[in-house]
């Protein structure tokens, strides 16, 4: 059958294939391979059959153990049953992968490969999880390319029914997974045809049933084990032969000539690469060049890694060759070689070839781009026996040097690149422009989205390539056609029009004029575009925005349209109509609203397009080089990373990097404070101050989520000496004191939050959202304030535990990765004014371990004495238990030192030693007091100098009492580490978990978790999740000795810091769970109405605020108290305000209604039980 194009990524065309042949699904979210889970559940949704005339069950379990474990059991029980995982996900499976394998049961696990967290976390590609695999018994398959993930992934299902061997069916994360290729599909039909229906029936057949039982999964004493664990070894042996069966199969299908290893170059090559996943289709472009030039050269592609047939290998490999390179995409630290090169080895030995130079390299660890010339450089190296490509190692010299790039893509490519701002659409924008060419033109198209591991507000390149030919360049773009610049910030940051062809084409957004040109282009950008004849254009996409209603950041359909017109690949009507039937399919789930300011968009961008007339004075501009943040003070170890190493990295200059750059940070460590220097001046508006109408309430410093904007307290001296314009008023209660707002310009996202919290005087607001280049000067004032001593006095004046108080505290968490407008930054960030100084924090993987140490930029900061946050992430599951560690470590060496300082002040030769030892060791629990106690010991101890002092002072880091906190999402509390955080919880002792409450798995794009309402769409819940939100509060609440708080900043500013600093205090383990809206809730009033939208969730009695605390009641106080008052807001329209509950009434209105009902119920049952333990913890109550 006559196979279909379409256009799509390595992930839809691995859900495809697999949809086809799985009667369950059972999976758990993990970038990058979440979007085949999503798929599946969206085309099961949708009614899609597989070949068995079903939808795909699927099932969201709560870890990748346990949806390993429903795979174990599906299988098990007769159901042929897939999943998708990664990384730590996939390990999270390895020992059912052994019970799998040793059942002889036919799962297939579909992983996108990925690095695993060792020294730091990589959410980005490499082998080294499925290499962690490789001894489960699992057979393993490996696709080059989106196409062979199509049409190889049904070998590995079919073979693993017939073979009775489960299957990893894996392919390189991201470069392929997220790789967008036009592709031919299978029809479901010619997939049934090549199943064998009498092996499905016998899997089933054997399956467990009580019509036939039996008894699975013994335990075996020494008797028998060994020999009844050889007795699988002839499936083993047969496999390989299965695998190239339905190979054949596939061949004479689609008439392709996939093999086990297949051979590609010349006949008679004297030197060949060995290599898996994508790197192939590099390697095979560099072929075609190196042809050319009369090279013999080759390379065999390995598809079936497990089980390794070598007598296959050998078949493959040309006789005439004299030296094999085998690229390993891991790193095994301690072995002889990684794991490929050994098996080719071994697969070698006896063999013809037992003589051949075997070389071992690696290469592209954590997505690191693989090159053309990085290959070249592979197939000239005669000396290296063990080398790395792509970096460059001076430490241990492993490394190959690499020559001048080559261009190999086929010739008539066109090559375009965008550059975006995390969250402005231009990856959307892009994914959806790649469709359009690869689905109405007879062109070939690839598109490869490359960014950081930020938030939105991270820099985003997105690489296009389309023209008549296959395209296999499977590595970045270096030599475009046609360049877009989305962010006018990033014209002296990066070198982008460099990138550009002679002739090509510059597309910059930006309100400049001519004038504005010649002021802000930087003399390289200038000359480059005249003396290469660039074709430069502008448009104003933020005015754009504005008018049609997308508003200032959201210029993604705009730059589309403007793309389309320059380029010409489709005539501008039809683009304009296929771009608007694309926006309707993207955006339609959003309401009409927005698909109508997308097409008003659309329109204008064709239109609005700007030629500039490129000036020939331009020809002879200076070079001014590009910005790098350089650091001048602060610490020393943050001024080297800085100087070294962050603005590399920042300037897209970190591929540069060698090796020794980071010897000093072998172990991850890196030095607090380091985004403070980034400035990147991303927002396009930003606040401004207006004296006159401000009451000093400090809410705005309060709510923002990346501490861009601070009161300051100054003395008449240090107003007198403020820089010129710096505006102040007479401090409300302290007469002595000038009160300022200060806002740092080039760390605002320009949410607008501030503003929008500001109660402002007579209806009239103390903070205008203004243009930040107008604005920029607003920096100088904030760099003055941060410099000038925190007055305690102040603090003291107005409590630190207060909403105004806190403020004038120095916050700790500062210009963080975070999106603009994020619900998660501001309570993390009130935490650490309150306790950052003497706080550990056990971060789970997630939202909130990103923007809380996405390399090169470290938010978490310290005070003036150094102090502040001691900031770690372990992994997922495991974060309750990782803070835990902390705690127990800190407890076993502060009794170590209680002991001696006991001894000590008993001792009572020196008084100021035993009066402030005793002062030590009353407040010994009490983090609070402790810490001005400690200080006064260590200087007791300094003074008196004896060998007991000395001891105790070698230690003196760890005397004073440190607050414990562990942070993450709901979908680490509810799901994947509730087991974990329960058992913290039931320890009894003093540590603080604080849940950042999304209700939906942020970080991995939005998908379902136990916190998730009825109702809600989220990924693996296309169709409204059915089942009510978990309760953690009252399972926490059930121990009767934990402290437990909900709690919801914008609707009750008191509550929030109240609630933190008694869970603070309490001297046994607390919970706060914080209601956090995000970007993937779709709030129709955007996230500068974050605070609006916390506060509107209580008043309609969707967020309950409210607080638990034992300790009350031994005060004789009421434990329980409800902080929000009976619901008076319109239930309904508080979901209508979120497409994650709207797009529901849009797609399905009948189930809608009764979904929204029943969450709505839920929520007044919910208020009305809470209602009731007010009573039932009430202080007259006595515990049963």
């Amino acid at each position: 059958m006559a196979r279909k194009m379409k256009t799509m990524d390595g992930n839809h065309a691995a859900a495809h294939a697999s949809y086809a042949f799985s009667d369950v699904a059972a999976i758990y979210p993990i970038t990058p391979s979440s979007v085949m889970a999503e798929a599946t559940d969206e085309w099961a949704t949708q009614g899609r059959k597989n070949i068995f005339g079903q939808e795909v069950q699927v099932t969201e379990m709560q870890s990748e153990a346990g949806a390993a474990g429903a795979v174990h059991g599906s299988l098990a029980a007769g159901a042929l049953t897939t999943t998708y995982t990664a990384s730590q996900g996939l390990l999270l499976m390895i020992p059912n992968l052994y019970k799998i394998a040793g059942e002889q049961l036919p799962g297939v696990i579909n992983v996108s490969a990925r690095a695993l967290a060792s020294h730091a976390l990589s959410i980005f590609g490499d082998h080294s999880d499925v290499m962690a695999c490789r001894q489960t018994g699992c057979a393993m398959l490996c696709e080059s390319s989106v196409q062979e993930v199509m049409d190889l992934t049904p070998v590995a299902h079919l073979a693993a029914i017939k073979g009775k061997v489960p299957f990893i069916n894996f392919f390189d994360g991201f470069r392929t997974s997220h790789e967008i290729q036009k592709i031919e599909t299978w029809d479901y039909e010619d997939l049934k045809d090549m199943a064998d229906m009498d092996a499905i029936q016998a899997f089933r057949d054997h399956a467990l049933n009580p019509n036939h039982p039996c008894q699975r999964g013994s335990a075996q004493n020494p008797d028998i084990f060994f020999q009844a664990r050889e007795a699988c070894n002839p499936f083993y042996d047969a496999l390989p032969a299965v695998v190239q069966e339905y190979m054949d199969k596939v061949n004479e299908k689609i008439g392709t000539d996939y093999k086990l290893f297949n051979y590609y170059g010349a006949e008679d090559a004297e030197h060949i690469i060995i290599a898996m996943g994508s790197v192939n289709d590099t390697i095979e472009e560099t072929i075609d060049y190196l042809a050319a030039a009369g090279k013999k050269v080759g390379v065999v592609k390995v598809r079936l890694y497990r089980p390794f047939c070598a007598q296959a290998l050998i078949d493959a490999i040309p006789d005439s060759v004299k030296q094999i390179s085998v690229l390993d995409r891991t790193k095994e630290p301690g072995a002889l070689g990684e794991p490929l090169y050994l098996d080719v080895v071994a697969a070698l030995k006896d063999s013809k070839f037992k003589d051949v130079k075997i070389f071992t390299g690696r290469y592209g660890l954590g997505s690191k781009d693989t090159t053309p010339a990085q290959i070249v450089a592979v197939y000239e190296n005669t000396t290296k026996e063990k080398f790395t490509i792509g970096i460059v190692d001076d430490v241990t010299n492993l490394s190959l040097e690499t020559g001048a790039p080559i261009v190999t893509t086929p010739e008539g490519t066109t090559n375009c690149k965008f550059w975006g701002l995390g969250a402005d659409g231009t990856v959307g924008a892009n994914k959806n422009s790649i469709k359009i060419i690869g689905d109405n033109t007879d062109m070939y198209a690839q598109a490869y989205f490359d960014y950081d591991s930020k938030k939105s507000g991270g820099v985003t390149m997105s690489h296009l390539r389309f023209g008549k030919k296959p395209i296999k360049s499977t590595y970045l773009i270096h030599k475009a056609n046609f360049v877009a610049c989305h962010n006018p910030s990033y014209v002296n940051k990066y070198n982008m029009v460099q990138e550009l062809v002679d002739g090509g084409t510059f597309l910059l957004n930006c309100a400049w004029d001519m004038e504005g040109l010649e002021k802000h282009l930087p003399g390289q950008v200038k000359a480059f575009i005249a003396n290469h004849d660039i074709k430069f254009y502008t448009i104003d996409g933020v005015k754009i925005g504005i008018e049609t209603g997308m508003g200032p950041t959201r210029i993604n359909t705009i730059l589309q349209s403007a793309f389309f017109k320059l380029t010409g690949i489709i005539p501008e009507e039809q683009a304009i109509e296929l771009m608007k039937a694309a926006a309707k399919a993207t955006y339609g789930r959003k309401g009409d609203d927005v698909v109508q300011k997308n097409w008003a968009a659309i329109d204008a961008g064709a239109k609005q397009v700007v030629e500039v007339k490129v000036p020939e004075s331009w020809k002879d501009a200076e070079d001014e080089g590009l910005f790098m943040a350089h650091a001048t003070h602060g610490a020393q170890e943050a001024q080297d990373f800085v100087n070294n190493i962050q603005c590399k990295i920042n300037a897209q200059e970190g591929n540069t990097l060698p090796v020794s750059a980071f010897t000093e940070y072998v172990d991850g460590t890196t030095p607090s404070g380091t985004a403070a220097y980034e400035k990147r001046g991303i927002a396009v508006n930003v606040p401004v101050w207006q004296p006159e109408n401000c009451i000093q309430c400090n809410r705005c410093a309060y709510v923002c989520p990346h501490a861009a904007i601070r009161p300051v307290a100054l003395t008449e001296e240090e107003a007198a000496n403020a820089p010129e314009g710096m505006a102040t008023l007479p401090m409300t209660g302290m007469k002595d004191y000038k009160f300022t707002m200060t806002v740092s310009a080039y760390d605002c996202t320009g949410c607008g939050s501030c503003a929008n919290v500001c109660p402002g005087k007579k209806g009239a607001k103390a903070l205008a959202m203004e243009n930040m280049e107008a604005n920029a000067g607003l920096q100088k004032f904030f760099d003055y304030g941060r410099e000038l001593p925190i007055k305690e006095d102040v603090i003291a004046k107005f409590k630190e535990t207060t909403v105004k108080g806190s403020q004038f505290k120095q916050p700790l968490l500062e210009f963080s990765g975070a999106c603009a407008g994020c619900g998660e930054t501001p309570y993390a960030k009130l935490i650490t004014q309150l306790f950052g100084d003497r706080m550990y924090i056990a971060n789970a993987t997630g939202c909130s371990s990103i923007w809380g140490n996405s390399s090169p930029s470290t938010p978490y900061t310290t005070n003036a004495k150094g102090q502040g946050p001691a900031w770690a992430n372990s992994l997922f599951e495991d974060n309750a238990e990782f803070g835990y560690g902390m705690l127990l470590a800190q407890r076993a060496i502060r009794d170590g030192l209680k002991a001696k300082v006991e001894a000590v002040v008993a001792d009572g030769k020196d008084e100021a030693v035993k009066e402030a030892g005793q002062e030590w060791l009353d407040t010994f629990a009490v983090g609070a007091t402790n810490g001005a106690a400690t200080d006064k010991l260590i200087a007791a101890l300094e003074a008196c100098g004896c060998d007991a002092a000395k001891e105790i002072l070698a230690q003196k880091n760890y005397l004073s009492k440190k607050s414990q906190w562990i942070f993450g999402g709901d979908g680490w509390a509810y799901d994947i580490g509730f087991g974990g955080v329960d058992h913290v919880l039931a320890s009894g002792r003093d540590i603080n978990v604080m849940v950042f409450d999304t209700e939906v798995y942020s970080n991995t794009g939005g998908q379902s978790s136990k916190s998730t309402p009825t109702g809600a769409i989220a990924q693996f819940a296309a169709g409204g999740k059915e089942t009510k939100k978990k309760d953690m509060a009252s399972i926490a609440m059930s121990y009767g000795y934990v402290y437990v708080a909900q709690i919801s900043m914008g609707a009750d500013f008191n509550q929030t810091v109240k609630a933190i600093a008694e869970a603070e205090a309490y001297p046994g383990p607390s919970l706060i769970i914080a209601y956090a809206p995000c970007i993937n809730h779709g709030i129709k009033k955007g996230m500068a109405k974050a605070q609006t939208e916390e506060e509107l969730a209580v008043k309609a009695g969707y967020w309950h605020c409210f607080r638990y605390n034992p300790a009350a009641k031994a005060e004789g106080k009421d434990a329980f108290t409800l902080d929000s008052k009976a619901p008076t807001g319109e239930y309904q329209e508080f979901l209508n305000g979120e497409v994650r509950y709207n797009s529901l009434m849009r797609s399905n209105p009948e189930k809608a209604k009764k979904l929204f009902a029943k969450n709505e119920a839920e929520a007044k049952a919910r208020y009305e039980y809470l209602n009731k333990l007010i009573t039932l913890y009430g202080a007259d109550k006595t515990e049963e």
